[in-house]
């Protein structure tokens, strides 16, 4: 909002006006010709005192004709700073606090479904700092059984998701199907066995996990690309945690992995017109 328009008089006019009403009587200034001269600069000061209202006036006008426009830029101003500040804390979150992904494939399915969408913990994991690539205290220790977020080894680019099994320092081996860690077998009860018991990757190992790497399967054991077929993962590839599905679609692999655009916007099309009768509800709010 505009500021108000002031007038503003100088003081001495204010002291002409007080002498012009505390003056003797116009008879008695009439017969002394020397107040002749000194009432020249009396009327062309109170003239100029009347030009400075009036001119007063019209800057007055004029201010307040220009005020919606003022008042339009200061509501301008104040949306893209409020619009620059809302953008960076956005960023900030999505950097260090957490960021929403969805899961295209289903190697980690009985756990986690395709088109799951998810909140990632990336803080307690150190998250990276842009430009300078350095990465803040990692606060959480990973421990066997938890579901990560990681870089891929073989390609930093692509962003995988999958169990630990094993730490650095654990012997590891699968027999029958059956993992062993440090030669006890484990109760995975959300492992999923969909083949034969002698699928080339329901025997594995024995092998020795190295300090500061992770040896990851995904729960779908039968379909899942993992440590088994590329090796361990370093621990500071692991960029997060899965914390819970906001939102999960049923739509096959092949759509949400399709590039082409004309596909894509064909795809995000069919999801507005089947929104409610595709959304798995039940899915809404379950953590990890």
């Amino acid at each position: 909002m505009g500021r108000q328009p002031t007038i503003t008089v100088p003081s001495s006019s204010f002291m002409l006006s007080l002498e012009l009403c505390e003056r003797a009587a116009p008879a008695e200034t009439a017969t002394d010709p020397g107040l002749t001269v000194s009432e020249t600069p009396v009327a062309g000061s109170a003239s100029a005192l009347a030009s400075g209202v009036e001119t007063g006036a019209i800057d007055s006008g004029k201010s307040t004709a220009a005020s919606p426009v003022g008042r339009a830029h200061r509501f301008k101003y104040l949306s893209t700073r409020r619009l620059i500040v809302l953008a960076c804390i956005v960023l900030c979150m999505r950097i260090f606090v957490g960021e929403a992904s969805v899961v295209p494939t289903a190697s980690m399915e009985g756990t986690i479904l395709v088109g799951d969408h998810l909140f990632m913990d990336k803080l307690l994991y150190g998250p990276e700092i842009p430009l300078v690539h350095w990465r803040l205290p990692v606060i959480k220790t990973i421990h066997r059984g938890d579901i990560i977020v990681f870089r891929y080894p073989k390609d930093p680019s692509e962003t995988f998701l999958k169990r630990v099994a094993a730490v650095g320092g654990d012997s590891l081996e699968i027999r029958n199907g059956v993992l062993y860690v440090n030669l006890l077998p484990v109760s995975e009860p959300y492992a999923v066995h969909n083949t034969l018991v002698h699928s080339p990757h329901e025997s594995w190992g024995p092998t020795l996990v190295p300090e500061g790497r992770l040896f990851v399967m995904g729960d779908n054991r039968d379909n899942s690309s993992d440590s088994r077929d590329w090796g361990f993962v370093p621990v500071d590839n692991v960029i997060g945690e899965p914390m819970f599905v906001y939102w999960s679609y049923d739509a096959p692999t092949s759509r949400w992995l399709d590039e082409n655009l004309g596909h894509k916007i064909s795809f995000y099309a069919s999801i507005a017109g089947n929104f409610f009768s595709h959304t798995r509800w039940h899915r809404t709010g379950t953590l990890l």
